[in-house]
């Protein structure tokens, strides 16, 4: 028995029945070597003969005709394929998983062979217990010949599969089971089981004893626990396909970023072990083809297959990806499309195909300055596109606040999990893991709660209401994507009450908990108001007015100094210079190289990588 993540390849056929017929001599074709039956086709005036046969033919034991017939005898049966039977036969590789895995050692890999009904029983990244027959067949050293070599190939032949608890019948978050998936998943959970869910689902501190249930051990972050909590249930399902879109996600995306030693990889760690379908991966040490797919050979066939990576692995999961500021360009362009349309789109060595990534992204990043810059925003801090941020729901920050009261809560925290010796005993009473897995398991897979038409016009006032607060300021407080994240949410916080029904307090909790966010990652450190465009453009407001302002002044510099001066040419080191002691802001270099692209753009000036010179025709342009 082996407890591992599965990685499967193409079902292939296996000989069970072969039916051949005698042919001409001059064929090279010879039997195969794997038959439980044959059958010798009426040739000519050659009588009908069948006999049946072990497991490996032996050409000895058939019945010839008489000597006049002994030009068939040489390699002189042709297979029928059509009056055959074949048996399914599948090859799955199992890896050995980290918590099982011996200190210092690498993982082992072990090839198990599936047939008949066992094909197709488990999927890619499923954690499985096997039971089966270990074998051990020789390997020729050439087809061709009978010598074989001295080390034999192992596998082990299936016998029973026996899958870990999952969040849905299909093992994967996210997605609503049928009716038969329901029968099966009820099955699980015996009649106690199901009452202490009701019975949970009726106390009013559900929300707050679920959320203290995820990592206990770690002290304070109250609302990024709820925010990971939420991200376990996910929103509903949903198919737009006959508007003529394609179906909405239900994933919720998270990151955490903020000072290093703030437990962020922590928490990442307890999702990955709570979670059936998780994958953990660094972001430094992490390839686009790790995250994808690669193409390898297959050991049988010869043929090039495509192998998946750890978010098509993590399908219907969790994907904790570490480090995720150190992540290469190439590596993270790829989460643009997995992060929305939750698909991913391969073409390597003439394979082309469409993968389902439907996989939640939990990732943590720390500032480039190894301590976080409060006069920076995130975009300056993490050095992460916009594009690329606007993408996930909730953007949490953890700062290290370096105050006295903290810190002794902190260190009591810490060390009350310390004060009991013996094993099993603890200083803190939480909820028992696989209790709030399996509770999880039964929400994603029988509640699938809608909004109303009251909670529908709540969120759109609510939506509403965010857009005017920016609106008068200049800012931007919300955009559409941000209603989508509210909704699911909203729809997750449901779940969490096992309610088929999105209520008022859920709405209130999404904007609650979605607010609290965007104080910590969306806010301009200039003014300190939210603004929403830092995390879709990457510039606020504030500094986009700041930049238009500066075109403009250097605009007027410009002219000033053509009236004072003969060169038309100017060094740029010159003019950044001669702005930064004129403003009384703050100028960076991006910020004066901005303006003058805005001043190119209007046929004002050309720009050279060194120089500046003034546009001589249309002298209007002055005006």
């Amino acid at each position: 028995m082996l407890i591992s993540n599965t990685k499967r390849f193409l079902v292939r056929p296996q000989t069970r029945w072969i039916i051949f017929q005698f042919k001409k001599r001059n064929s090279s074709t010879a039997p195969s070597t794997k038959l439980t039956s044959s059958y010798f086709h009426h040739v000519s005036s050659l009588p009908f003969v069948y006999k049946t046969i072990g497991q490996s033919f032996d050409e000895s034991s058939a019945k010839y005709p008489d000597h006049e017939c002994y030009i068939f005898k040489t390699h002189s049966f042709e297979l029928i394929h059509n009056r055959s039977l074949f048996a399914d036969k599948q090859f799955i590789k199992l890896q050995e998983t980290p918590e099982e895995m011996p200190a210092g050692q690498t993982p082992v890999t072990v090839t198990i062979v599936a047939h008949n009904d066992l094909v197709d029983a488990v999927q890619p990244g499923d954690r499985v217990q096997v039971t089966g027959i270990f074998r051990a067949v020789p390997v020729r050293m050439n087809p061709k010949t009978r010598n074989v070599r001295s080390v034999y190939r192992t596998f082990i032949d299936v016998i029973h599969f026996r899958r870990h608890k999952t969040f849905t019948a299909e093992g994967g978050i996210g997605e609503q089971a049928t009716n038969d998936d329901e029968e099966s998943t009820s099955s699980k959970f015996s009649k106690d089981r199901l009452a202490q869910f009701r019975n949970l689902s009726e106390r009013p501190d559900i929300y707050e004893l679920l959320s203290n249930a995820i990592a206990p051990s770690i002290f304070g972050h109250e609302d990024i626990k709820k925010g990971i909590l939420l991200q376990l249930f996910g929103g509903t399902k949903k198919s737009f396909i006959d508007a003529g879109r394609k179906s909405c996600r239900s994933q919720i995306n998270i990151l955490l970023c903020g000072d290093p030693g703030t437990a962020k990889s922590q928490l990442q760690q307890y999702v990955f072990r709570l979670v059936p379908r998780a994958q953990y991966t660094n972001g430094k040490g992490t390839s686009a083809v790790g995250l994808t797919a690669y193409v390898t050979k297959d050991p049988e066939t010869n043929q090039l297959v495509l192998q998946t990576g750890a978010l098509v692995l993590a399908d219907n999961g969790i994907c904790c990806i570490d480090e995720f500021d150190k992540m290469s360009e190439s590596a993270r362009s790829i989460l643009h499309e997995v992060m929305e349309q939750q698909t991913l789109s391969i073409a390597k060595a003439g394979i082309i195909c469409t993968l389902n990534a439907r996989t939640s992204i939990l990732a943590a990043a720390n500032p480039i300055e190894s301590q976080w810059n409060k006069s920076k925003t995130i975009i300056e801090n993490i050095q992460l596109p916009p594009t690329l941020l606007s993408r996930f729901d909730l953007i949490f920050l953890l700062l290290d606040p370096q105050d006295e009261a903290y810190d002794r809560r902190l260190a009591q925290h810490l060390a009350s999990w310390y004060q009991y010796g013996k094993e099993g005993e603890s200083a803190h009473e939480a909820m028992d893991a696989d209790l709030l897995r399996d509770y999880i398991s039964y929400a994603r897979t029988f509640v699938s709660p809608h909004l109303t038409e009251a909670t529908g016009k709540l969120l759109v006032s609510s939506y509403v209401e965010m857009r005017k607060v920016g609106s008068g300021k200049g800012q931007v407080s919300a955009y559409p994507r941000q209603l989508e994240s509210l909704i699911r949410l909203a729809e997750a916080h449901a779940k969490v009450r096992l309610s088929d029904k999105v209520e008022e307090l859920d709405v209130e909790e999404a904007k609650r908990l979605y607010r609290e966010a965007l104080k910590q990652a969306a806010v301009d450190p200039k003014t300190g108001r939210v603004d929403v465009a830092i995390l879709t453009t990457g510039i606020s407001a504030g500094e986009r007015r700041l930049r238009a302002d500066l075109a403009q002044t250097l605009k007027r510099h410009l002219k000033e100094r053509k009236s004072t001066h003969t060169t038309e040419a100017i060094k740029k080191d010159i003019l950044f210079n001669e702005m930064r002691e004129r403003s009384d802001e703050r100028i960076t270099r991006d910020m004066f190289d901005d303006a003058v692209r805005a001043l190119e753009e209007e046929n004002f000036i050309v720009a050279t990588n060194h120089t500046i010179r003034i546009v001589t025709l249309g002298e209007s342009n002055f005006d």
